[in-house]
């Protein structure tokens, strides 16, 4: 497989890119909805939940913070992690714009 320059594309190709790339786990899904539901910070709940090893769950948690859909607040020796609405908003808008793109709708094919 070659080497993907980022830098031939535009900073919403490498965006949009990014977070296709971290969404496309099922796992990262199941965890930003079990958030979601909780409509509260999660606080460990994550692995019963989900049903995942704990380090699966912490390597998932860690790319979904990487793009700042979450972010982690240490309570004690646990971290507590809840969406952040302003990134949240920002990647919704992001997939939003490229998704309300005209396409050919003349059955092109």
């Amino acid at each position: 497989m070659g080497v993907t320059k980022s830098e031939i594309f535009s900073e919403s190709q490498n965006q949009i890119a990014t977070v296709a790339k971290v969404l496309g786990h099922p796992a990262r899904i199941a965890i930003l909805q079990q958030i979601i539901k909780a409509k509260s910070c999660i606080c460990g709940d994550l692995v019963s939940e989900i049903g995942l090893a704990q380090p699966t769950i912490s390597q998932h948690l860690r790319e979904l913070k990487n793009i700042g859909i979450i972010k982690g607040d240490i309570e004690g020796t646990r971290v507590c992690y809840c969406i952040d609405e302003k990134k949240w908003d920002e990647i919704r808008d992001l997939l939003a714009t490229f998704f309300q793109q005209d396409i050919c709708g003349k059955g092109c094919c």
